[in-house]
């Protein structure tokens, strides 16, 4: 992967960022997202955040050799905290972290005061964690999509200000996603199911089959199989 071919995970990010946005990539690492976009002529700017030096040298490394520092700023910093009111960012894309790390940057920058346009998430896990903040914080979902790489699933939960009310499954398998029943959701899940069907093997041979936890553990597998039926 590079910033002219990105891989299927950041394709699928970088399809849901605005014609002309400004741009805030938070955890950026060699910033081939807003690179890539910055050469499509898909956006007019870009501000790079990273916490680490390293990932940051990475970053202005690859936007010294696209010859794109003119209209990109790095900022080593925490989460959004590498946004200022001047660099006038309507669009944020967090990619690769953990859903929990992901609403704590959220939640930081609310705290701020910060308030963005649209925001283009992809939390490597705890989904629900996710969504479940944007709904409890004046955020509604636009648009969902599901990607996988080898045997990796990503799900990518676009944002943007304004109400909306979300049911428990909502929350956990995502609305759009739910509806959609693509193929690749129907493997992600198939898979947590086969994965949860050997925790009840596990369980029942070492005769936990009657404790809470194989009662929730079971009422997740129930859940899915509804979902996917």
């Amino acid at each position: 992967m590079d910033s002219i071919n990105l891989s299927p995970r950041l394709s699928a990010v970088a399809s849901f960022v605005p014609k002309g946005a400004r741009m805030a990539d938070i955890g950026s690492d060699h910033a081939y997202l807003p690179a890539h976009l910055l050469l499509q002529s898909k956006i007019n700017f870009a501000v790079v955040g990273e916490v680490a030096k390293g990932p940051l040298e990475n970053a202005r490394h690859e936007l010294a050799k696209q010859r794109l520092t003119d209209v990109t700023v790095l900022r080593l910093a925490d989460g959004l905290a590498a946004v200022t009111a001047a660099d006038q960012i309507d669009t944020v894309t967090i990619a690769g972290m953990g859903g929990i790390l992901i609403r704590d940057i959220l939640a930081a920058a609310k705290a701020r005061g910060q308030v963005f346009e649209t925001l283009i998430l992809q939390p490597n896990t705890d989904e629900a964690v996710v969504r479940q903040w944007l709904i409890a914080n004046a955020y509604q979902l636009t648009h969902e999509r599901i990607v996988q790489e080898d045997k990796h699933f990503y799900e990518i939960i676009v944002a943007k200000p304004g109400k909306q009310t979300l049911s428990s499954l909502d929350l956990t398998f995502g609305p759009f996603l739910r509806d959609e029943q693509s193929p690749v959701f129907k493997a992600k899940w198939q898979k947590e199911a086969d994965r949860i069907a050997l925790i009840f093997e596990r369980m029942s041979a070492a005769g936990k089959d009657d404790t809470p936890a194989y009662h929730q553990w079971q009422a997740r597998y129930q859940q899915i199989q509804e979902v996917l039926s």
